[in-house]
């Protein structure tokens, strides 16, 4: 079991994990994700850290079949300017490798915001922290178990 799936068990709420045969050539990994389990990109998302001005990690939660709104996520972070975060730096803090890292039960509770395309759906998908597995939740379950606020932070 996975640090986010724990959670999830510990917390009692629902949810369900799918899981796929990772292809390591693949381009993405949120779109491989989607092809394989046969579900829409918009309903599949990624897991991104992002730093800011002052050196604080943030994670970012949005469509695979999108990008992250650098000025959008400082904006909702309340801060000047954001960055991509180094992905040693992600997979260190967050205790997941690139391609796995998943909202829940990272080593260290960073400020964490989700688009708000997420409400309009009735459950999603993200990473269950590890590649080839994937847990779909209600988008209010997955904001109450990794403290998530939502903002419009996703560009299609």
């Amino acid at each position: 079991m996975t640090p986010a799936i724990n959670l999830l068990k510990k917390a009692r709420t629902g949810y369900q994990i799918h899981s796929y045969t990772h292809d390591p050539k693949s381009a993405s990994y949120g779109l491989e994700a989607a092809e394989k389990l046969g579900i829409e990109p918009l309903r599949v998302f990624k897991t991104l850290l992002a730093r800011t001005e002052k050196g604080e990690l943030l994670v970012a939660v949005v469509p695979v079949a999108g990008t992250l709104d650098l000025k959008a996520m400082a904006l909702a972070a309340g801060v000047r300017k954001v960055d991509m975060a180094d992905p040693r730096d992600a997979e260190k803090v967050t205790g997941y490798l690139v391609g796995g890292i998943s909202p829940l039960g990272q080593k260290k509770r960073l400020r964490t915001f989700i688009d708000m395309s997420a409400r309009l759906l009735d459950t999603l998908f993200v990473s269950a922290g590890r590649r080839g597995l994937e847990v779909e939740l209600a988008p209010a379950v997955l904001a109450d178990n990794c403290g998530a606020a939502f903002a419009p932070i996703g560009r299609p």
